[in-house]
């Protein structure tokens, strides 16, 4: 991860980590809204100064994780093969995100990532701005769309769908996790509840947004 950094930029991301760790810790061991910036500054052994510098609110120490991955429907629909629906590179994407136990989509039972969302559920600021971070992903894919020639209604549409099916995966995968439940004995019924839900769509989004080889006219109608 740190291959080709200079020195600089690795203690950069040292500092980060720490942070991250050091709240961690005491916002699972005391909750969220009883820990100051300034105990977890404390705890990092770094100023109340250096927490603000890598990261613009207390939210962010727990939150910073989701925030790298608000893009990633939208990315991986700008990024789907010729003769490929949006709805089949999301599918595809989530599917993917199962097989490799990806956090992102919760299927990580790793600690770290575990707690995280177990704070955020527990958290009312947290699940507001979680929530907000799901209705950005919704608006880039919305504008993925449209780039590509979609009647911005329209896109809007299909992507509240496609976005609220895969957070309700998100969420049926997150409830077993916190329950207790091994992520490896998760995933073969995530699999299936994806395919089924996805497959939902299906008959009003099979053939939306089916990407045109690359000579035939970008728009689809």
């Amino acid at each position: 991860m740190t291959e080709g950094m200079s020195l600089r930029e690795r203690k950069k991301l040292q500092t980060r980590h720490r942070l991250l760790a050091a709240a961690g810790e005491l916002f699972t061991e005391r909750g969220f809204d009883n820990v100051s910036v300034a105990e977890i500054a404390e705890a990092a052994e770094v100023s109340k100064m250096t927490v603000f510098n890598y990261f613009a609110s207390k939210e962010d120490l727990v939150l910073s994780p989701l925030a790298e991955h608000v893009g990633d429907v939208a990315r991986v629909v700008r990024e789907r093969a010729p003769g490929e629906s949006a709805l089949a590179a999301v599918l595809g994407q989530f599917l993917a995100g199962v097989a490799d136990r990806d956090p992102s989509i919760g299927m990580s039972d790793a600690p770290v990532p575990l707690s995280v969302r177990r704070l955020i559920v527990e958290t009312p600021a947290l699940l507001t701005r979680a929530h907000a971070f799901s209705m950005r992903s919704f608006d880039l894919l919305a504008e993925a769309l449209v780039e590509e020639g979609q009647d911005t209604h329209i896109a809007r549409i299909a992507a509240a769908q496609l976005i609220a099916t895969r957070n309700s995966l998100i969420h049926a995968n997150q409830v077993r996790l916190l329950a207790g439940e091994p992520a490896d004995a998760i995933a073969p019924d995530a699999v299936a509840l994806a395919e089924r839900g996805f497959g939902l769509l299906a008959a009003g989004l099979a053939d939306f947004a089916v990407r045109p080889p690359a000579h035939e006219d970008a728009r689809t109608p």
